[in-house]
């Protein structure tokens, strides 16, 4: 981001908890970058950190092919925090011994410090995830505390501090304290990522970016991220040169197409709204993949934007919602490890667009994205919305995409969220919705056997999308929401409910 901005390098090696780290960093008001191991030594100096995380991640430095890098170098620009596989990568490189531990520490744990870290803390329940452990520290390295099975768990060196356990989780107590003081007293680094920073940060980027003169498209979907890319380039750069469009695929939800206009509206943006789900339902006919379904979503998306571009004029730029998990997501950080999904407005644009792409939340989180749309004035209804997936229905009905079963989806989501509404649950939850099953069971409907799809439904409470934990529903409600969904919704005569966290799954089926 800003120059102006202390900031924190996160380089990743594998963990699934690497963003947790990030996550962690901001909300202490520091911003926090996210880059793979092998992140190039001039691209990590040009952030200018205060300071640079080494994340655990699941190899072990014993390995001849385990990532790897040159610790010295990393030191000689800011200090140093190694976490788990971090600590023991410093440890081996700089003269320590790591090696197999007979007792694999997983899960809950108990440190005991001989040297106070936190003022008044002598013993700290932590979170390990571990196989290898530090056998013997490096020269000139301090002992600060040891765990249950008498491993170490936490080193100190001139400008160096480790744990071999997660200070990211909520699991281990007072891990913010731990962080801030590697943040402040070791690296000095100053808290100034606050909302007003951030948005003038944002504005000062669409103003070098986009030039006097140029036109702006505006993809918008009805959800939060575009919503805010909208308020925010029109605020910038005026009504007349950011037209958005705003496009029915025919995968939104129920009167989602004329109550997100009446919204925008109120946001006094210049909006033209198109109808296209004609284009998209033919062309996902017969698709029952789903990485499928996101490119050829993807694929009409743009053929609507070029269709709207010979409307509207000459346009010079694309702007879109893109978060940060959509990027971390669709093109993994660590380079050598899988995609987890694809997003259809992550990777760039076709060359025969000719336009360029202005994506200005692309580094933010969902939560700073909220914190900024207040900042700039956004209605809470429009900013608290639940967060919607931009190939929408397509990726909650599983398997083939056809107008009977997009319908039944759309009654039953329906009720669910105006369930969740009239029993004041709503904002408790993160995201909620339904997804219809291409499985039928028997049930008994009306004295009479009947052969129907199964509904299942999800409720998730999370930060950022990055983790989440099911919510909790108590027995009445689900009664009650299992009744009229299979009641009053045509073709579905079962209800389930998806108790998964993420991880291990993702919060979306598809």
């Amino acid at each position: 981001m800003s120059e102006n901005r202390d900031q924190i390098v996160i380089l990743d090696f594998g963990s699934q908890l690497t963003q947790l780290i990030a996550r962690r960093l901001r909300e202490m008001g520091v911003f926090s970058v996210l880059l793979p191991y092998s992140a190039d030594l001039d691209v990590i100096k040009s952030y200018n950190p205060k300071g640079i995380i080494l994340s655990g991640g699941p190899s072990s430095v014993l390995e001849s092919d385990s990532p790897t890098r040159d610790v010295k170098e990393l030191l000689s620009i800011a200090p140093l925090l190694g976490i788990c596989y971090g600590m023991q990568l410093i440890c081996h490189q700089l003269g320590g011994k790591v090696s197999k531990a007979d007792l694999r520490e997983y899960g809950q744990n108990t440190i005991t410090w001989n040297e106070e870290l936190l003022a008044g803390v002598k013993e700290q329940s932590v979170w390990m995830s571990h196989g290898d452990y530090i056998e013997d520290i490096p020269a000139d390295f301090k002992l600060l505390a040891r765990s249950e099975s008498k491993h170490i768990a936490v080193v100190s060196s001139d400008n160096i501090l480790c744990f071999q356990f997660h200070p990211e989780v909520n699991h281990t107590e007072r891990g913010e304290d731990l962080l801030k003081h590697f943040c402040f007293n070791m690296c000095k680094a100053t808290p100034n990522w606050t909302a007003d920073g951030i948005v003038a940060d944002l504005k000062n980027k669409i103003k070098l970016q986009v030039p006097d003169g140029a036109q702006v498209l505006c993809a918008l979907s009805g959800g939060v991220d575009s919503t805010v890319v909208g308020h925010l380039l029109t605020s910038v750069l005026g009504k007349d040169r950011v037209k958005c469009v705003f496009v029915n695929n025919g995968l939104l939800r129920k009167n989602e197409f004329e109550q997100v206009q009446e919204l925008y509206k109120e946001l006094d943006l210049n909006v033209m709204a198109v109808d296209a789900t004609k284009e998209f339902l033919s062309e996902l006919s017969g698709v029952s993949d789903p990485e499928t379904k996101r490119k050829i979503i993807g694929k009409v998306f743009i053929d609507v934007f070029k269709n709207s571009i010979k409307e509207l004029g000459e346009i010079h730029f694309l702007a879109q919602g893109t978060l940060y998990p959509d990027v971390i997501e669709s093109v993994s950080p660590r380079g050598e490890s899988v995609t987890i999904k694809s997003h259809h407005n992550v990777g760039g644009l076709p060359k025969d667009l000719n336009l360029k792409l202005v994506e200005p939340l692309r580094e933010l989180f969902k939560d700073e994205v909220r914190k900024i749309g207040e900042h700039l004035g956004i209605p809470r209804k429009f900013l608290w919305r639940h967060p919607f997936p931009g190939p929408g229905l397509a990726i909650r009905l599983i398997g083939e995409i056809n107008e009977a079963d997009l319908d039944t989806l759309r009654e039953s989501d329906h009720i669910y969220i105006n369930e969740l509404k009239n029993n004041n649950l709503y904002d408790d939850i993160w995201q909620a919705f339904c997804v219809l099953l291409p499985v039928r069971t028997v049930g008994v409907q009306g004295d009479a056997r009947s052969y129907e799809k199964v509904l299942a439904i999800r409720a998730v409470t999370s930060k950022d999308g990055m983790t989440a934990d099911w919510f909790d529903f108590d027995g009445k409600f689900m009664r009650k929401l299992s009744n009229r969904i299979t009641n009053e919704v045509k073709g579905v005569n079962r209800v389930v409910y998806d108790v998964t966290s993420k991880p291990p799954g993702t919060i979306e089926w598809e």
